[in-house]
């Protein structure tokens, strides 16, 4: 294996205090920066906001020759280029190449890589596969290839990408060099179709805690969704947050409700013209607008680390695809609301769109839609369930940030409610649905139960003491505990499992969970702390600091993110940097981000210092 060549014995504390501006690293950062710098493959599973780029960005800076960035989206790139020229004096440290590029951009990028200039390169699986491409890159000193969203690759992945599975064949064609492959959301299953895929078998790999302790879960009852959102935001003024639909409809339905209410939203979806689609994009980034709406085409080319919150109008297909969207919010570290409403409904609009569907498909789709079902019906901590879905044990008994921690659901036995149910199922031989048997316990005559006569039968009635909104509660729960499943391709007949069989022969206590209690709230939504900053940030300097970020952002048209980070402002509204060896000392500026920026900057905190006569730490 070929080792990456170092300038020299460096430390790396050092060198990410001087490059990025942080004084230590986060989690596995500093041991997986160490395994590539060292010509070893290298496996990294980190959770979005867990720093996965450093991971690539330091060792690339440090290295002899230029690290190739495989990166799946081209807005990802263009972002995570500027960042990366914003950290440096020089704009040609980082360069993409993809179809956005004319022939005299692309001959500037050629040279600059030439010259040795160039230590990262951005480029699309797609762009790499151009025979032109191939060639130019055989001519470069290559110190690693670096493989972004690497569960692109495997088709079990929630988002497979065919040309990816392309990348091995042309590295090897290109020429080899060491590969460090990462991704936020990879189960077991897909891990391993990854490392197969790219012929990285030995691969030292490392694995961070999937826990993001500075994101809130919670699950409501779809009631009034639309009054329930606006409130929210409403009682979050000026917070960025994006809100995730099912269908392109709904995706302009919500957004045309937010902007009448006097929010500035935009939609996102992949039917929209290209142009519209992305100045949308660009607009949410620039903070033109405060919330984007959209279907989960939306995403992956979103780099925004200051998502103050994530609100799923719909639930999704499966929880990797939960927590991917959830995932948006809070990557500085800083706060991040996670909210969805549920609704049974939304589940059986799921399933009628596998109808049809190949078996295994159907199957695959069936065990990932019931996960997400028993998430959002659970009593238990979120936190913990999504954990326990990518393998991790999560030992803490209450969270203090889920809803099922702060406000714990009612539970009560049930081996009397499940024995009727599954009575009720048997006598009408496994032929009907849900609401037919809810209906058939609370004793309601439809037409349907006259015509079938199950009104004659001796379970008619028994459960009448509650209505159809508890039984269904019991069945939903129920198929999550596998006592019964569901015929998807037979209208969702319900049918008694080998489990449920069991039951009957020998029934035991079971717990079940009170369903939700569908009133509305007279209470408004707590609205979230200034962005989680301590009481010592001086709130009137942070918010004069986010006016000028703004106006340089607007001036250079970068993402305000790009200049500084939220956690950045809030530093220098507790330090008071007036000088610019002062300001590469604050979080996450460096000496680059300080001569590049600094001066506008530490010249307004002078002023503010001088005009409020501040005494400075």
């Amino acid at each position: 294996m070929q080792k990456v060549r170092i300038e020299s014995e460096i430390s790396l504390q050092k060198r990410l205090s001087e490059h990025f501006g942080f004084s230590s690293f986060k989690g596995n950062q500093e041991v997986v920066i160490r395994n590539v710098l060292a010509g070893n493959d290298t496996f990294v599973l980190m959770p979005t906001g867990g720093g996965k780029s450093l991971c690539y960005q330091l060792p690339a800076l440090i290295s002899e020759g230029t690290a190739i960035i495989i990166s799946p989206l081209i807005a990802l790139m263009k972002n995570q280029v500027d960042a990366m020229r914003s950290f440096s004096m020089e704009d040609g440290i980082a360069h993409f190449l993809n179809s956005s590029l004319n022939k005299t951009q692309i001959q500037r990028v050629k040279t600059d890589m030439l010259s040795g200039k160039t230590k990262m390169l951005y480029v699309a699986p797609e762009s790499l596969t151009k025979e032109e491409n191939i060639e130019f890159l055989k001519q470069v000193k290559i110190s690693f290839y670096a493989i972004d969203e690497a569960h692109c690759i495997s088709e079990w992945g929630h988002d497979f990408r065919p040309e990816y599975r392309r990348i091995r064949p042309i590295i090897n064609e290109i020429g080899t060099a060491p590969i460090i492959a990462l991704t936020a959301t990879a189960t077991p299953k897909v891990q391993s179709d990854i490392q197969k895929n790219l012929g990285m078998l030995d691969a030292n790999v490392f694995k961070s805690s999937f826990n993001r302790p500075n994101l809130y879960y919670e699950v409501r009852p779809k009631v009034n969704t639309s009054r329930e959102i606006i409130k929210f935001i409403k009682n979050n003024p000026g917070k960025s947050g994006i809100i995730y639909c099912l269908s392109r409809k709904k995706v302009e339905e919500v957004a045309e409700i937010l902007q009448v209410n006097d929010i500035k939203a935009l939609p996102y979806h992949a039917g929209m013209d290209s142009a519209t689609r992305s100045g949308n994009q660009d607009k949410f980034l620039m903070e033109d607008v405060d919330v984007i709406v959209a279907t989960i085409a939306f995403g992956m080319g979103i780099d925004k680390p200051d998502v103050r919150f994530v609100i799923h109008y719909d639930i999704p297909k499966s929880l990797e695809g939960y927590y991917q969207e959830t995932g948006r919010a809070g990557r500085d570290g800083g706060e991040g609301q996670c909210i969805t409403f549920y609704s049974y409904k939304d589940i059986q609009k799921l399933e009628k769109f596998m109808q049809g569907k190949p078996v295994a498909e159907q199957e695959i789709g069936k065990q990932l839609l019931l996960e997400t079902v028993s998430y959002a019906e659970s009593s238990v901590c979120r936190r913990k369930m999504l954990l326990h879905y990518f393998g991790e044990v999560y030992h803490e008994e209450n969270c203090s940030a889920c809803d099922n921690c702060l406000h714990p659901k009612t539970q009560f036995e049930g081996k009397e409610y499940l024995q009727l149910l599954l009575e009720t199922v048997v006598a009408v031989k496994e032929k009907f649905k849900a609401d037919h048997v809810a209906n058939i316990l609370c004793g309601h005559i439809t037409t349907i139960i006259k015509s079938y006569k199950h009104n004659k039968l001796e379970v008619f009635g028994e459960g009448s003491e509650k209505d159809t909104r508890f039984w269904n509660a019991i069945i939903r729960q129920s198929l999550v505990a596998k006592y019964i499943d569901k015929d998807i391709d037979n209208y969702g007949l319900l049918m008694i499992t080998e489990k449920g069989r069991e039951f009957i022969d020998n029934p035991h206590e079971i717990m079940f969970t009170q369903d939700h209690e569908y009133e509305e709230s007279d209470e408004d939504d707590v609205s979230m702390n200034q962005e989680g900053k301590g009481s010592s940030c001086d709130e009137e300097l942070f918010a004069m600091l986010k006016n000028l970020r703004k106006k340089v952002a607007k001036k250079k048209n970068l993402p305000p993110f790009v200049v500084f980070q939220d956690p950045s402002l809030e530093d220098m509204a507790i330090q008071y940097p007036i000088t610019l060896d002062e300001l590469q000392n604050i979080t996450g500026v460096g000496a680059g981000k300080a001569k590049r920026y600094g001066k506008e900057f530490i010249e307004l905190i002078d002023a503010y210092v001088e005009d409020k006569e501040i005494i400075r730490p």
